[in-house]
């Protein structure tokens, strides 16, 4: 008997349900297990403050929070390429510049206070003053695991497309 393209879509849509709920599940241990002291770990965003005080329609602020997921997962990758060529440059003993890893986390501090994102806050704010390499490396972590919390779905997609992307 032929499925129809209901129940066809079903196990894919439980599927990608799974994935999404590991996503979640993963990164909340995550945050528990390395970031406990920040408390970020049962953070959950709330769009109506940003509704609020911006002043703009749900609609609005969701394409900008989309916008803020995508440039968080693509930042990350370079946050962990920043923090790599600073530990190049710590085995060989040279000065330790952080000018490009700090620009990075400003950028996008800005954004994450317009849009009234309190965890991811908290770890850009880390990510431009701190110099302890393996912090760093955990926060830029946590930085996703904050994305995937907001929005899971965008987030799921944008991950698979970044995996995508790496492999061709």
């Amino acid at each position: 008997m032929e499925q129809s393209g209901r129940e066809k879509r079903r196990p894919e849509n439980a599927e990608l349900r799974c994935k999404i709920d590991k996503l979640i599940y993963d990164g909340y241990s995550f945050l528990k297990e390395n970031l406990n002291d920040l408390d970020i770990h049962n953070y959950h965003y709330v769009i109506n403050k940003a509704v609020e005080e911006l002043e703009l329609d749900n609609y609005i602020i969701i394409q900008l929070l989309e916008d803020y997921i995508i440039q968080i997962l693509k930042s990350k990758i370079v946050f962990l390429k920043y923090i790599e060529e600073l530990e190049f440059a710590k085995l060989e003993n040279k000065s330790l510049d952080y000018l490009k890893l700090r620009n990075l986390a400003h950028k996008n501090l800005g954004v994450a206070r317009n849009l009234r994102i309190e965890d991811a806050q908290k770890l850009l704010t880390i990510l431009m003053k701190e110099d302890d390499l393996e912090y760093l490396k955990i926060c830029s972590k946590a930085l996703e695991v904050s994305a995937v919390k907001i929005n899971p779905l965008c987030a799921y997609e944008t991950l698979s497309l970044i995996d995508v992307k790496n492999s061709l």
